[in-house]
């Protein structure tokens, strides 16, 4: 008879589990697919950048941020992912991918020998540790956070503040009320901009008159969800991922962000009429009540994504 505690004293092993798979075609679809989804944002962008053209709203993701449209267009199915068939053999080559283990196969039920690639997360935690770290502190840290919504977007009046006009940052904009006005309404407002990478550029004397001096290493207290820029750069937190992530994640926040910016240029003290972008003028009531209410839906929207890569960042294996 077998006693309880030789019972207790058996090896537990854990089981691995079976990672998803996808067949040729079904990658080679989603590929495709994310590439049209791609194009449809950086084609015209790089058809303005050869003719030498600048557009204020529509290149800013990718002037601003360091991904470049071709970087955006490689398409990946995220970690924990096997892509079948010899098409996907060249990822070989590329950084933070690794070919299929025979556990791995066998776990997924195809034969050895069987052509499949895997993104390898083992790499990608250990290499990229202190970004993925960061991303996390700042992601769940906004997410716990109550959102703010009496910032009205002032940051971008505050950049241009006491500038003349051929200095402003867009200098091939003109300002909407002219220099006069725009500082008018930067003195007769609170300033209370949370994020260091607006605040960053405000002029010398916009500074002074935020509520707060945001910095680099402030920036894991002050981010919340009610910030226009702090949503935007879900999509820097997602790329940063990469190739970690599914792209589709990836392109969601891509396509928050660019909305986002429409409208965060739409309030700022620019004229974009001719540019199809009409106003939401924040020096009056009505205006600012437009652009609080855009605001709770862009912060809504972003908790749903802010949820989804810190799944992602949660899934990965800790750094050796």
């Amino acid at each position: 008879m077998t006693s309880s505690a030789s019972t207790s004293a058996q090896p537990q092993t854990t089981r691995q589990p079976a990672p998803a798979v996808l067949l040729p075609q079904q990658w080679l679809d989603r590929q495709a697919a994310h590439q049209r989804r791609v194009d449809g944002y950086a084609t015209p962008y790089l058809a303005r950048r050869s003719a030498g053209k600048k557009h204020p709203v529509e290149d800013f993701l990718f002037t601003y941020y360091n991904h470049k449209p071709g970087q955006l267009r490689r398409w990946h199915p995220g970690a924990g992912t096997l892509l079948v068939g010899g098409e996907a053999l060249e990822r070989l080559g590329w950084k933070h991918y690794r070919a299929a283990t025979a556990d791995e196969l066998a776990a997924a039920g195809l034969s050895a020998g069987t052509p499949a690639v895997a993104v390898d997360a083992d790499a990608f935690a250990a290499d990229r540790a202190a970004a993925i770290d960061f991303a996390r502190i700042i992601l769940a840290g906004t997410a716990a956070r109550p959102a703010q919504f009496g910032c009205f977007g002032l940051h971008e009046w505050a950049m241009v503040y006491r500038q003349d006009a051929h200095d402003i940052r867009h200098e091939y904009l003109e300002l909407r009320l002219g220099s006069g006005g725009t500082d008018a309404v930067v003195e007769e407002n609170k300033i209370r901009c949370t994020h260091f990478d607006a605040f960053r550029f405000y002029t010398p004397d916009a500074g002074p008159l935020n509520e707060l001096a945001p910095t680099r290493e402030t920036q894991r207290q002050l981010e919340q969800p009610g910030c226009l820029h702090a949503n935007m750069d879900l999509y820097k937190w997602a790329y940063k991922l990469s190739p970690a992530l599914p792209s589709e994640l990836l392109m969601d926040c891509f396509e928050l962000s660019f909305r986002i910016r429409a409208m965060d240029m739409r309030a700022s003290p620019y004229d974009l009429e001719q540019w199809g972008y009409p106003p939401i003028p924040i020096e009056t009531a009505e205006g600012k009540a437009a652009y609080v209410g855009h605001q709770r839906r862009f912060a809504g929207e972003s908790a749903l994504l802010r949820t989804r890569l810190l799944a992602a960042v949660d899934a990965l294996p800790p750094a050796a």
